[in-house]
């Protein structure tokens, strides 16, 4: 008989913060389309439906307001309000269906998510995505990155089992929270071609940031300190000078934003390139088709999908050596340079950009090597992950 899972996350389409909405999303449905019976407890804004179902997926919404970006104190206070209010739609579900699985996405849910598991008496799994020692690289002694740090570390310890989405994850997790690496199990994200809407006129698109004899560098992502676009726009002069016309483009909005504007500024860089904002998914798949080059940067990268989705769109990639981006973007459908080194990343543009040959073959390649992450072959084993855990042989709860 199929489980009935119950997953947990902080945010699941329309509400979309980041990769994990995204996520979520696409594990759901290939679970359902597998068998599973599948509940998502998120949170709402004023105008989505408290439940319905979406393709297949019965989602649950908690209507929450929006969440404090400025101030870190007020984030921690709306979390744990968002927890006590998972927590009582969380047992009102308890009493309309038995569920056999809690499954959460990260620590901002895993307070409700714990309790939901104990009184359902049922195994509780965690996704950890990224950790606050990642990106923070290390700096998790004050307050409030102590305080989330605290949170992961029971979260970890505490679930019955902890999934990671890279073997350099397993690692990172194992080595962060002194955690045995048999309780982690390794499950990459997926990638679904398909997903990748475009507008229609990629023609127009293109036109907006660049000139046919241009080259077009793009940087997508959040604006952190820890993807390390700072040390992409420290390449790029260099790159400018050695290739000719090249312009980028930056696609995101963050916390680091400002900076990255102040040091184009003062690298002479206003005259190439744009700060397109965050521009919506449609948009930035364009982005992918239409640009010479993807450029991830980052300091810390627990997997690596905007790497994923531009390959899959025919965009070359060059990617920091570290984290998961090693698994995602290995030598040989991809360039890598040594992280926080802005002139062996300046080499390597520089290469990219001048080989027509060397960037058509990294462009066929990665859409070949895409393909090996399929959400149906992440959705299957995160069904036998349940399973496993549903034996009577290995049930701790």
């Amino acid at each position: 008989m199929a489980a009935r899972v119950l997953i947990v996350s902080w945010e699941f389409p329309p509400i979309v913060e980041g990769g994990l909405a995204r996520h979520v999303r696409k594990l759901t449905e290939r679970l359902a389309a597998a068998g599973t019976e599948v509940h998502v407890l998120t949170r709402g804004g004023d105008h989505a439906p408290a439940e319905e179902e979406r393709h297949g997926v019965t989602v649950h919404r908690v209507r929450e307001p929006s969440f404090p970006r400025d101030d870190l104190d007020a984030f921690l206070a709306w979390v744990h309000q968002m927890n006590a209010d998972m927590l009582a739609a969380g047992d009102a579900l308890h009493e309309r269906f038995d569920f056999d699985v809690v499954h959460s996405h990260d620590w901002l849910v895993a307070v409700a998510s714990e309790r939901l598991a104990r009184r359902m008496c049922v195994p509780w799994v965690v996704t950890v995505h990224a950790t606050e020692h990642g990106r923070h690289q290390g700096w998790v002694d004050k307050h409030p990155q102590s305080h989330i740090h605290g949170v992961e570390r029971r979260m970890v310890h505490r679930a019955d089992r902890v999934i990671a989405c890279s073997q350099y994850m397993q690692g990172h997790i194992a080595d962060v929270f002194d955690l045995p690496s048999e309780r982690v199990t390794v499950i990459n994200n997926g990638i679904d071609p398909s997903d990748l809407h475009v507008p229609d006129d990629l023609d127009g698109l293109r036109a907006r940031y660049a000139a046919p004899d241009e080259k077009l560098v793009l940087l997508a992502g959040r604006l952190v300190y820890e993807k390390g676009f700072q040390d992409a726009l420290e390449a790029l002069p260099d790159v400018i000078r050695r290739v000719g016309k090249v312009r980028f483009l930056v696609a995101g909005t963050g916390t680091h934003e400002a900076e990255l504007k102040v040091q184009a500024l003062r690298l002479g860089l206003n005259w190439h390139g744009t700060f397109a904002g965050w521009l919506g998914d449609d948009a930035l798949h364009g982005l992918y088709r239409i640009a010479d080059l993807c450029v991830i940067p980052s300091l810390y990268e627990p997997f690596g999908l905007v790497a994923l989705e531009a390959m899959a769109s025919g965009c070359p990639c060059i990617a920091a050596d570290t984290g998961g981006l090693r698994e995602v973007v290995p030598r040989a459908v991809g360039l890598r340079f040594r992280s926080r080194d802005s002139r062996a990343l300046a080499r390597t543009m520089e290469r990219v950009l001048s080989d027509d040959h060397l960037h058509a073959r990294l462009s066929a390649e990665g859409r070949e090597h895409v393909l090996r992450f399929d959400w149906a072959d992440v959705a299957q084993r995160t069904s036998e992950l349940y399973a496993e855990l549903l034996s009577p042989s290995t049930q701790r709860v």
